[in-house]
């Protein structure tokens, strides 16, 4: 499929509310709001105008509190040329129509709210102003090019004017336009400016519901005894004891866990922790950081799937000479605030789900599984979820509710304890790669030999996507790096272990850029040459991520002295359909080997910039995941199954770690929208290790740094 849209594909369906369809060729609009009128304009499934002029935005993209949602706003009012004072957001049951054009599912992921809708939001308002212009016209008897817009209102010729409100009627039964032009971008009053999210009162008076906060009449809470270790089975366990506790309603086996149904929580919990269940072995009773770690190496020193581009070995041998190194990053856990969650009521002909979820049309489908009911008699109604960053696209928990709400016949909320979550993650992916790097007798790169092994996602969610051994996921960064190497060689090694691992923000982009740009640094060393110098002579001149590295140049003074004691560090990504770059300025206390972040600069290239205040927060909420994994994020595995249990075992960045000035600075390039959560986190970890060698002259390869190594002796 593709994104781009026809903006004039109308299907007659004796109705006027237009919808959108992703089709082979584009985006079909699909008119649906009844012939008769209805008291309210619905031009479309993400927009309806009532005749008081408020202007409501059905979104179908979750709310993680990235902004996303007011940014979709903006676009489609912008277009729209409405009263922003007049506009809200609503979330709207899951649909096909809030399906992504290009993906085909409705997901929010991989940045692609904005940036795989970006024609298709503008299309909705130019194309809703287009047909309000019209109705005012034929009212007037005037002809419509001499008709204009603004701020929700159509302006005649005469000085006359009605409201959007007021032209509800008569625009429901308006046409499809068949060309509605888009504004100039220089043309923009919403887009670009600085907006007020719709979210942020609610959430800071502490009025908004999350998934957490789901209250039915009738509801038991569902709490579930885990293995402890991977493919371990309850043997046995007390099940009187847990009916004994106050609260606790039943106990039920359920997919090789123990499931306790109680009035409250805490009754749950204290059920489960009655049932005292044995387990079993599980299938690597053994597995631990050092199983782990010898698997690896031992991968590493077999062969792998290759990806090449030139002849990498022949100008490795040639080169006047060559470096290597290794570098490793460890399991990731999402870690987000609001543990897993899900509410579901399973009736005999309809099943109702209300989840923190970042995948609407995978928890259709578990619905539809769970229940063996069509699509069309389930409704899932996405909350507002407590953080997400990857985790809430799986749809494990919606199944475990539905499932075991239709065991019991009433309305079930599945709760999981912290420990679950960290216990039975999807995490990010370890990996190890070891890289050479060739360098001719101008300190110009002749070769690159990257070969990288690690666990597969698409070979757990799409097992077809690995084609020969490759996993494409595993390798982002590596193949699409943004530098002109005339010769490249990628091997990728699969690496099996029973732990899950999936998407978790940046995915592959977060591990590969550290290694990449690590590695680059280490490059301009050897060649005796800046390291920025050294990077824009492999970039294509006027290219975006040229002109965005020469802006981090100067943006953060890497021309000017250094303070003393202080080192500098410089990375640059291009993923998402966006470019991004950090500069780190560090210090280090040689006798603790503690690392003080001063400043971190970045640059970002999202070729429009939508809706600033949301970019520069995901620039710099990104900054801080980026260090949090930079210095402590890693999940220890012990006995079989998880050692990291809670944040005491997985501590996340403290506010003493927080550098003292995080600088965010946007560049607008024209292109399409491009994707902002994800690019915000890959270049940190790397310009952060890079300055430090550049403070000490020691070089850590190993996520998180190991900060000990940089004590004197």
């Amino acid at each position: 499929m593709t994104a781009s849209l026809t903006r004039r594909q109308f299907l007659k369906n004796g109705c006027l509310v237009l919808a959108v369809a992703a089709v082979s060729g584009g985006v079909t609009l699909v008119n649906l709001s009844p012939a008769s009128a209805a008291a309210n304009f619905k031009p479309h499934a993400f927009l309806e105008i009532a005749p008081d002029d408020t202007i409501t935005v059905w979104v179908g993209q979750t709310n993680l509190g990235q902004g996303t949602q007011t940014g979709i706003a903006m676009i489609i009012a912008d277009e729209l040329d409405a009263d922003w004072n007049r506009v809200g957001v609503r979330m709207a049951l899951a649909a096909d129509v809030f399906k992504d054009p290009k993906w085909g599912v409705q997901l929010t992921a991989g940045s692609t709210s904005i940036r795989h809708r970006w024609d298709l939001l503008r299309t909705v308002g130019a194309a809703a102003r287009l047909m309000l212009l019209r109705a005012a016209a034929e009212e007037w008897n005037v002809d419509p090019a001499r008709c204009s817009t603004k701020s929700g209102k159509v302006h005649g010729p005469d000085g006359r004017s009605l409201s959007y409100g007021r032209l509800t009627d008569a625009a429901s039964r308006q046409e499809v336009p068949k060309d509605s032009p888009f504004k100039n971008a220089r043309d923009y009053t919403i887009m670009g400016t600085y907006r007020r999210r719709f979210d942020m009162v609610d959430k800071v008076q502490g009025r908004t519901q999350f998934g957490l906060d789901v209250r039915m009449p009738d509801m038991l809470i569902a709490v579930l005894a885990r293995p402890p270790r991977y493919g371990a089975k309850p043997e046995s366990y007390d099940e009187k004891a847990a009916m004994a506790v106050k609260g606790v309603r039943k106990v039920l086996p359920y997919d090789g866990k123990v499931a306790v149904f109680a009035e409250t929580t805490h009754a749950a919990l204290k059920g489960r922790d009655a049932l005292a269940v044995k387990w079993s072995k599980g299938d690597v009773p053994d597995l631990s950081d050092k199983y782990i770690a010898d698997l690896f190496g031992e991968k590493m020193s077999g062969p792998g799937a290759i990806l090449s581009q030139g002849d990498a070995e022949k100008a490795l041998a040639g080169a006047a000479s060559v470096i290597e190194a290794s570098y490793s990053v460890p399991f990731v856990s999402h870690a987000q605030l609001e543990p897993t969650n899900c509410t579901a009521f399973v009736e005999a002909d309809r099943c109702r789900v209300w989840a923190p979820t970042q995948g609407q049309t995978a928890s259709l489908q578990a619905a539809a599984e769970a229940t063996g009911l069509p699509v069309d008699k389930i409704e899932v109604m996405t909350t507002f979820c407590g953080g997400g960053f990857g985790r809430r696209i799986e749809s494990d928990v919606v199944t475990e509710a539905v499932a075991l709400s239709k065991a019991v016949g009433r309305p079930v909320k599945v709760m999981w304890t912290r420990e679950d979550d960290f216990s039975d993650d999807v995490y990010r992916p370890a990996s190890v790669c070891h890289i050479q790097g060739g360098l001719d007798a101008q300190g110009d790169i002749t070769a690159w030999r990257h070969k990288i092994a690690s666990p597969s996602i698409f070979s757990r969610v799409s097992p077809e996507a690995v084609k020969d051994g490759m996993d494409s996921s595993s390798i982002q960064g590596l193949d699409d790096m943004p530098y002109k190497l005339p010769n490249r060689l990628i091997e990728y090694v699969l690496v099996d272990l029973p732990m899950r691992v999936g998407w978790l923000r940046s995915v592959a982009y977060s591990y590969n850029v550290f290694t990449v740009e690590s590695f680059m640094d280490e490059l301009a060393r050897k060649a005796g040459k800046d390291p920025v110098a050294f990077r824009l002579a492999l970039l294509e001149p006027g290219s975006r991520p040229h002109k965005l590295l020469t802006a981090l140049a100067e943006k953060s003074g890497w021309n000017t002295p250094v303070p003393p004691g202080r080192g500098r560090g410089v990375a640059l990504t291009d993923c998402f359909e966006s470019v991004a770059g950090h500069m780190a300025e560090v210090s280090v206390d040689r006798a603790s080997g503690k690392v003080t972040v001063h400043r971190l600069v970045c640059v970002v290239d999202s070729g429009v910039s939508v809706y600033p205040d949301a970019l520069t927060a995901q620039m710099e909420g990104g900054a801080i995941i980026g260090l949090s994994m930079t210095f402590n994020e890693a999940m220890r595995f012990a006995d079989g199954g998880v050692a990291s249990t809670n944040y005491s075992g997985y501590p996340l960045l403290s506010m003493t770690q927080v550098p003292e000035k995080v600088e965010v600075h946007m560049i607008d390039s024209g292109a399409k929208a491009g994707g902002i959560g994800e690019p915000s986190v890959p270049t940190v970890a790397p310009a952060v290790a890079n300055a430090i060698f550049n403070a000490t002259g020691v070089r850590l390869r190993d996520l998180p740094l190991d900060t000990s190594k940089l004590k004197k002796a």
